[in-house]
């Protein structure tokens, strides 16, 4: 069965033709830097591997060429979209909707379109992969995998907020959680690699960023909540900030609502303190001398540092740490600066290991560290497409 798996983030498109149950990568590439002049477009299969700097400026444009170069004459690898037996896509917030993998019909489309508020970076994009999708492989099953599905299993205290019990009965007021495809995955690779069920600590850096607190396999605890801007800086969100702010924005200040969110949303994060939202951008920045850049930096690894010392409490000890994602298989430099003066926890990088770039799992603490650190690359679209293969056999 072929299936092709689309993963629409906030800037960028990850996808991936995968055969099942056999799990070979047909194909496979990415788009980053959306809505950038530089935008920067992958594509890569068993014979050809191409590599572009482009302007992409939004999904739909990125989702049309990734769909032309699988059917292009030279370098594509179907002849006929009629060989696609399912389409898996990420989507990010489920609501109180969607705690399972689904099939797409227009009532499933509806929900994913009334939930745009609460994922605005995201769900619109996703919605937005479905509907091309639709028509680019018309006779495939689209099937949706929801990112707060894996946070169902919080507990009552995590997922509550303390506001009147009307707003989560009536209004399913909670925290969900996000990126929950990539912390089941990176989860169950640790554990695997720990050769035990383990208290870990799943840290996924990104443009969106959160970190969750999993204990035996299960989410117990997330940074995110009942939309996915509040926890660590984010490429453009802020994370945690004092509600008062929001109040004295409107009140005082004399901004609109929907200023406030798009300023909260879109123009804050690293983006609102340095002027750039991709991280590499920012690192080499910082190393030239920019003292913007340095504090984000600084402000970024100081929030990773303090939800880690949260949920150390929480899971009453640490088995391991695990970074993951862009950023976090990617950057020695935020991994070193995270891991730095946290031996209380028993955390002592290996700074030798940690400069080492792989693609495998690696671990990276040193032989006398309680505690493990691990790189572990996530595979979004692997965990989507054995969601996807089981649902359509079941």
């Amino acid at each position: 069965m072929k299936i092709v798996i689309i993963n629409s983030g906030s800037s960028s498109i990850k996808y991936q033709l995968i055969d099942m149950p056999s799990k070979e990568v047909i194909c496979s590439g990415m788009i980053d830097r959306i809505g950038l002049e530089t935008s920067n477009f992958s594509y890569k299969t068993n014979k050809d591997s191409l590599e572009e700097i482009l302007p992409i400026p939004n999904h739909k444009i990125g989702l049309e060429k990734i769909s032309q170069l699988l059917l292009d004459e030279t370098v594509g690898v179907i002849k006929s979209t009629q060989e696609i037996e399912a389409v898996g896509h990420r989507v990010v917030h489920g609501g109180a909707s969607f705690s399972d993998t689904v099939l797409i019909n227009e009532e499933v489309k509806e929900k994913i379109k009334q939930l745009f508020e609460l994922a605005p970076l995201h769900n619109p994009a996703n919605l937005e992969g479905i509907i091309v999708a639709e028509e680019v492989f018309p006779s495939a099953k689209q099937v949706a995998v929801f990112d707060t599905a894996f946070h169902q299993t919080m507990p009552e205290v995590a997922y509550r907020y303390a506001i009147p019990n009307y707003l989560l009965t009536e209004n399913k007021i909670r925290a969900y959680g996000f990126h929950g495809t990539s912390h089941k995955y990176v989860s169950e690779k640790a554990m695997g690699f720990l050769e035990k069920s383990s208290k870990i600590i799943t840290v996924h850096l990104g443009n969106g960023c959160s970190i969750t607190a999993v204990k035996d396999g299960k989410s117990i605890d997330h940074s995110m909540g009942f939309g996915p801007m509040n926890g660590l800086i984010m490429g453009t969100r802020s994370g945690d900030i004092d509600q008062s702010v929001i109040f004295y924005m409107v009140n005082t200040l004399g901004y609109q609502l929907s200023e406030v969110n798009t300023v909260l949303q879109k123009q804050s994060g690293m983006l609102g303190l340095t002027g750039h939202s991709d991280l590499r951008d920012i690192q080499a920045n910082a190393e030239k001398g920019d003292l913007n850049c340095q504090l984000a930096l600084d402000m970024n690894v100081y929030r990773i540092k303090k939800y880690i010392g949260s949920y150390a409490a929480v899971l009453n000890g640490i088995d391991a740490v695990v970074f993951t994602a862009g950023i976090g298989e990617n950057s020695a430099y935020i991994r070193k600066s995270v891991c730095e003066n946290m031996g209380f926890l028993g955390i002592e990088l290996d700074e030798a290991k940690n400069a080492i770039r792989s693609s495998e799992i690696r671990e990276i603490n040193t032989a006398n560290s309680q505690t493990k650190i691990l790189v572990v690359p996530t595979n979004e679209e692997l965990e989507i497409a054995n969601q996807v293969y089981d649902l359509i056999l079941n």
